[in-house]
């Protein structure tokens, strides 16, 4: 018997798609995400090259975006007790020692569940976005 699919619960905004897509293509693989539990950052995922952070027992992986993992860590999440993230861009440099989503630009996590139903890719900081981070 087979066994069942589990559902991704990150998805991301056309924008972190194509910030995705060009951090691939100017590193020349894929990029992964880590949404720690720690006091620095908040709702900012790291972003790192594949393989460069290493992954430990409380993290948990929320799903793939375009081939690029996105974990949390298990506490954080059971806190934030969402079932589906958002993965999007914002203005400013990237915290520590996380990759820039673009030239002045850093990754977001946010939460869909406020998103209108109506225009659920839009951008998140589009002049009336409706989110929340979690």
């Amino acid at each position: 018997m087979s066994e069942p699919i589990a559902l991704a619960r990150i998805t991301a905004t056309p924008a972190a798609r194509e910030a995705i897509r060009l951090l691939r293509a100017a590193r020349g693989g894929p990029v992964m995400f880590v949404q720690s539990g720690g006091c620095c950052a908040g709702s900012t995922p790291m972003c790192f090259p594949a393989g460069e952070f290493l992954i430990g027992d409380i993290d948990v992986l929320l799903g793939e975006i375009d081939g690029c993992p996105f974990y949390i860590d298990k506490r954080l999440d059971q806190a934030w007790h969402q079932e589906q993230f958002l993965l999007d861009v914002a203005p400013g440099e990237p915290e520590d020692f996380s990759l820039s989503a673009g030239d002045n630009l850093h990754f977001v996590t946010g939460s869909p569940t406020c998103v209108s139903p109506g225009a659920p890719d839009e951008n998140l900081f589009s002049p009336a976005p409706e989110w929340s981070t979690p």
